[in-house]
Protein backbone atom coordinates (compact mmCIF):
# COMPACT_ATOMS: atom_id res chain seq x y z
CA UNK A 1 0.00 0.00 0.00
CA UNK A 2 1.28 3.11 -0.76
CA UNK A 3 2.09 6.29 1.93
CA UNK A 4 -0.07 9.26 0.42
CA UNK A 5 -3.46 9.77 -1.06
CA UNK A 6 -4.94 13.03 -2.00
CA UNK A 7 -8.67 12.59 -0.56
CA UNK A 8 -10.07 12.70 -4.34
CA UNK A 9 -11.38 8.94 -4.63
CA UNK A 10 -11.34 8.68 -8.36
CA UNK A 11 -7.62 10.14 -8.20
CA UNK A 12 -6.51 8.01 -6.03
CA UNK A 13 -7.69 4.59 -7.46
CA UNK A 14 -6.31 5.47 -10.80
CA UNK A 15 -2.69 6.35 -9.16
CA UNK A 16 -3.16 3.19 -6.14
CA UNK A 17 -1.77 6.18 -4.01
CA UNK A 18 1.71 7.89 -4.44
CA UNK A 19 5.13 6.75 -3.20
CA UNK A 20 7.48 8.28 -0.07
CA UNK A 21 9.92 10.77 -1.39
CA UNK A 22 7.43 11.93 -4.42
CA UNK A 23 6.96 16.23 -4.90
CA UNK A 24 4.44 17.27 -7.09
CA UNK A 25 3.61 20.06 -9.38
CA UNK A 26 0.11 21.72 -8.99
CA UNK A 27 -0.31 23.50 -11.84
CA UNK A 28 -3.57 25.29 -13.40
CA UNK A 29 -5.35 28.49 -14.38
CA UNK A 30 -6.20 31.61 -12.21
CA UNK A 31 -9.90 31.04 -10.41
CA UNK A 32 -10.04 27.35 -10.82
CA UNK A 33 -10.34 26.63 -7.38
CA UNK A 34 -6.42 25.24 -6.54
CA UNK A 35 -6.26 26.12 -3.50
CA UNK A 36 -9.47 24.79 -2.29
CA UNK A 37 -8.25 21.59 -4.00
CA UNK A 38 -4.86 22.00 -1.74
CA UNK A 39 -7.25 22.62 1.50
CA UNK A 40 -8.83 19.05 0.82
CA UNK A 41 -5.58 17.76 0.27
CA UNK A 42 -4.35 19.28 3.77
CA UNK A 43 -7.23 18.22 5.35
CA UNK A 44 -7.66 14.79 4.34
CA UNK A 45 -3.81 14.36 5.02
CA UNK A 46 -4.38 15.79 8.41
CA UNK A 47 -7.46 13.86 9.74
CA UNK A 48 -8.08 11.08 7.78
CA UNK A 49 -4.23 9.43 7.34
CA UNK A 50 -2.77 11.20 10.53
CA UNK A 51 -0.44 13.17 8.13
CA UNK A 52 1.50 16.44 9.75
CA UNK A 53 1.61 18.98 6.91
CA UNK A 54 3.27 21.80 6.68
CA UNK A 55 2.06 25.01 4.64
CA UNK A 56 3.86 27.88 2.72
CA UNK A 57 1.46 30.44 2.17
CA UNK A 58 2.38 33.52 0.06
CA UNK A 59 -1.12 34.99 -0.52
CA UNK A 60 -3.51 34.05 2.68
CA UNK A 61 -2.75 35.15 6.36
CA UNK A 62 -2.38 31.69 8.59
CA UNK A 63 -5.21 33.22 10.10
CA UNK A 64 -7.03 33.30 7.42
CA UNK A 65 -6.30 30.31 6.49
CA UNK A 66 -7.33 28.93 9.91
CA UNK A 67 -10.86 31.20 9.48
CA UNK A 68 -11.67 29.18 6.10
CA UNK A 69 -11.31 25.45 7.89
CA UNK A 70 -13.15 26.77 10.58
CA UNK A 71 -16.21 28.96 8.54
CA UNK A 72 -16.63 25.04 6.57
CA UNK A 73 -16.78 23.23 9.98
CA UNK A 74 -13.38 21.60 9.19
CA UNK A 75 -11.67 20.56 12.63
CA UNK A 76 -7.79 20.39 11.64
CA UNK A 77 -5.88 18.08 14.35
CA UNK A 78 -3.55 21.30 15.27
CA UNK A 79 -0.89 19.26 16.99
CA UNK A 80 0.19 18.58 13.11
CA UNK A 81 -0.30 21.51 11.51
CA UNK A 82 2.37 24.29 10.50
CA UNK A 83 1.69 27.44 8.20
CA UNK A 84 4.41 29.74 7.62
CA UNK A 85 2.78 32.82 6.64
CA UNK A 86 4.71 34.98 4.25
CA UNK A 87 1.36 37.69 4.29
CA UNK A 88 1.24 39.14 7.64
CA UNK A 89 4.11 41.03 8.33
CA UNK A 90 4.66 42.41 4.68
CA UNK A 91 1.12 44.11 5.06
CA UNK A 92 2.00 45.62 8.55
CA UNK A 93 -0.32 43.01 10.11
CA UNK A 94 -0.06 42.22 13.79
CA UNK A 95 2.96 39.21 13.94
CA UNK A 96 1.30 36.40 15.97
CA UNK A 97 3.33 33.28 16.36
CA UNK A 98 2.37 29.97 17.75
CA UNK A 99 2.97 26.67 17.88
CA UNK A 100 1.05 26.25 14.66
CA UNK A 101 2.46 29.40 12.73
CA UNK A 102 5.42 30.94 11.85
CA UNK A 103 5.77 34.16 10.28
CA UNK A 104 8.41 35.17 7.53
CA UNK A 105 9.56 38.34 6.32
CA UNK A 106 7.26 38.16 2.56
CA UNK A 107 7.82 36.07 -0.45
CA UNK A 108 10.59 37.31 -1.42
CA UNK A 109 12.34 35.97 2.12
CA UNK A 110 13.46 33.06 0.85
CA UNK A 111 16.13 32.22 3.77
CA UNK A 112 13.81 32.88 6.41
CA UNK A 113 10.85 30.54 4.49
CA UNK A 114 13.84 27.80 4.54
CA UNK A 115 14.64 28.29 8.15
CA UNK A 116 11.17 28.28 9.28
CA UNK A 117 9.89 24.87 6.90
CA UNK A 118 13.07 23.11 8.63
CA UNK A 119 11.84 24.23 12.01
CA UNK A 120 8.73 22.36 11.38
CA UNK A 121 10.04 19.35 9.88
CA UNK A 122 12.34 19.06 13.22
CA UNK A 123 9.43 18.99 15.31
CA UNK A 124 7.39 16.52 13.42
CA UNK A 125 10.09 14.27 12.81
CA UNK A 126 12.18 14.46 15.52
CA UNK A 127 10.12 16.00 18.48
CA UNK A 128 6.66 13.96 17.68
CA UNK A 129 8.18 11.01 15.91
CA UNK A 130 5.20 11.99 12.84
CA UNK A 131 6.75 9.98 9.95
CA UNK A 132 4.49 10.94 6.91
CA UNK A 133 4.87 14.85 6.61
CA UNK A 134 3.38 16.82 3.70
CA UNK A 135 4.84 20.22 2.85
CA UNK A 136 2.67 22.13 0.35
CA UNK A 137 3.71 25.56 -1.07
CA UNK A 138 1.05 28.00 -2.22
CA UNK A 139 2.30 29.37 -4.62
CA UNK A 140 5.34 29.17 -6.79
CA UNK A 141 3.98 31.89 -8.80
CA UNK A 142 4.08 34.40 -5.97
CA UNK A 143 7.68 33.67 -4.87
CA UNK A 144 8.68 34.42 -8.56
CA UNK A 145 6.93 37.28 -8.93
CA UNK A 146 10.29 38.49 -6.56
CA UNK A 147 12.98 36.37 -7.57
CA UNK A 148 14.39 35.14 -10.59
CA UNK A 149 13.87 31.68 -11.72
CA UNK A 150 17.52 30.45 -10.99
CA UNK A 151 17.33 31.44 -7.42
CA UNK A 152 13.50 29.79 -7.22
CA UNK A 153 15.23 26.72 -8.82
CA UNK A 154 17.77 26.50 -6.05
CA UNK A 155 15.34 27.25 -3.39
CA UNK A 156 13.14 24.34 -4.44
CA UNK A 157 15.88 21.93 -5.25
CA UNK A 158 16.86 22.07 -1.80
CA UNK A 159 13.17 21.07 0.24
CA UNK A 160 13.01 18.67 -3.16
CA UNK A 161 15.99 17.06 -1.90
CA UNK A 162 14.98 17.21 1.51
CA UNK A 163 11.74 15.94 1.03
CA UNK A 164 13.05 12.77 -0.98
CA UNK A 165 15.29 11.95 2.01
CA UNK A 166 13.16 12.48 4.49
CA UNK A 167 10.00 10.32 2.72
CA UNK A 168 7.67 13.14 2.92
CA UNK A 169 5.48 14.18 0.18
CA UNK A 170 5.74 17.77 -1.69
CA UNK A 171 3.07 19.92 -3.33
CA UNK A 172 4.71 23.31 -5.38
CA UNK A 173 1.57 25.44 -6.51
CA UNK A 174 1.90 27.45 -9.87
CA UNK A 175 -0.33 29.00 -12.16
CA UNK A 176 -0.29 28.06 -15.89
CA UNK A 177 -0.34 30.65 -18.67
CA UNK A 178 1.37 33.31 -16.82
CA UNK A 179 4.59 32.25 -17.00
CA UNK A 180 7.67 31.95 -19.71
CA UNK A 181 7.33 28.58 -21.22
CA UNK A 182 10.83 28.02 -20.08
CA UNK A 183 10.45 28.75 -16.68
CA UNK A 184 7.85 25.81 -16.37
CA UNK A 185 10.12 23.71 -18.09
CA UNK A 186 12.69 24.53 -15.59
CA UNK A 187 10.97 23.87 -12.87
CA UNK A 188 9.46 20.51 -14.12
CA UNK A 189 12.60 18.63 -13.61
CA UNK A 190 12.01 19.19 -9.75
CA UNK A 191 9.09 17.00 -9.79
CA UNK A 192 7.94 13.19 -10.13
CA UNK A 193 4.99 14.06 -11.05
CA UNK A 194 2.07 16.68 -12.06
CA UNK A 195 -1.49 17.31 -10.69
CA UNK A 196 -2.66 19.27 -14.35
CA UNK A 197 -5.78 21.15 -14.33
CA UNK A 198 -7.54 22.84 -17.00
CA UNK A 199 -10.57 25.05 -17.69
CA UNK A 200 -12.80 24.85 -20.90
CA UNK A 201 -16.29 25.73 -21.95
CA UNK A 202 -16.63 27.16 -17.73
CA UNK A 203 -15.98 23.90 -16.70
CA UNK A 204 -12.82 22.57 -14.94
CA UNK A 205 -10.89 19.63 -15.27
CA UNK A 206 -8.01 17.73 -13.15
CA UNK A 207 -5.56 14.62 -13.64
CA UNK A 208 -2.40 13.17 -12.63
CA UNK A 209 0.62 12.95 -14.54
CA UNK A 210 3.70 10.92 -14.28
CA UNK A 211 2.61 8.33 -11.20
CA UNK A 212 1.43 5.28 -14.06
CA UNK A 213 2.84 5.00 -17.08
CA UNK A 214 0.11 6.85 -18.93
CA UNK A 215 -1.79 10.55 -17.14
CA UNK A 216 -4.92 9.41 -15.89
CA UNK A 217 -8.52 10.70 -17.76
CA UNK A 218 -9.40 14.24 -17.41
CA UNK A 219 -11.60 14.26 -14.26
CA UNK A 220 -14.40 17.37 -14.36
CA UNK A 221 -14.85 18.70 -10.86
CA UNK A 222 -16.95 21.47 -9.50
CA UNK A 223 -16.30 23.20 -6.25
CA UNK A 224 -19.03 23.60 -3.92
CA UNK A 225 -18.13 25.90 -0.41
CA UNK A 226 -15.49 23.54 0.80
CA UNK A 227 -16.78 20.16 -1.13
CA UNK A 228 -14.85 19.09 -4.17
CA UNK A 229 -16.88 16.74 -6.21
CA UNK A 230 -15.60 14.70 -9.30
CA UNK A 231 -18.72 14.74 -12.07
CA UNK A 232 -17.49 12.34 -14.39
CA UNK A 233 -14.37 11.94 -16.98
CA UNK A 234 -14.18 14.46 -20.01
Amino acid sequence: MSDYTLGIKELDNAIEGIRKGSNIMLIGPPMSGKEIILNHIMYHGAVRNDNAVITVTTNRSATQILEWFKENKLVLPLSRIGIIDCVTKSLGGAVVENENIKIAGSPVDLTGIGVRVGQFFDDFFMKKNIREVQLHINSLSTILMYSNIQTVFRFIHVFTGRIKAMGALGIFVIESNIHDERVITTLKQLFDCMIEIKSENDKNFIRMVGLSPKPTPWLEYEIDGANLRIKGRE
